[in-house]
């Protein structure tokens, strides 16, 4: 996914603030999870963020954009999985292609239906994880 750095995302160092980067974080998660996961398991499941680690190496100003990926690099460990996102400045940034924020998040899995906590079923690892 792609963002730009809107007036509303600046602070007062003139960057992108830290909690916008977590927003970010968040929308490409659950893109990610909306577009790999089956309908039954999105309509069945809830994920809340357990921890968040970032690692700035820079930032970018308003009107500037970066390209987010997202990856799961292992299986879960009972109701949590570990996801990585990598924040890369566009192609007119410099240096291209390196990451600026790096953030690891631990996230739960909830029951939709009783908001209780779970371990995550290996079926919906599966689509995730990498064989």
């Amino acid at each position: 996914m792609t963002f730009t750095a809107g007036p509303e995302h600046i602070d007062f160092m003139g960057h992108v603030n830290n909690a916008i980067w977590l927003t970010w974080v968040q929308e490409i998660a659950g893109a990610h999870w909306e577009a790999v996961a089956p309908r039954e398991h999105v309509e069945g499941y809830l994920w809340v963020a357990i921890r968040h680690e970032i690692d700035y190496r820079g930032n970018i100003a308003e009107g500037e954009s970066v390209i987010a990926e997202t990856r799961i690099e292992r299986g879960p460990t009972g109701a949590r999985f570990e996801r990585l996102v990598d924040f890369f400045r566009n192609e007119g940034g410099e240096p291209a292609g390196k990451p600026i924020v790096s953030v690891r998040s631990n996230w739960g899995m909830i029951d939709r239906a009783t908001r209780r906590i779970m371990r995550i079923p290996p079926e919906v690892a599966a689509p995730f994880v990498a064989n």
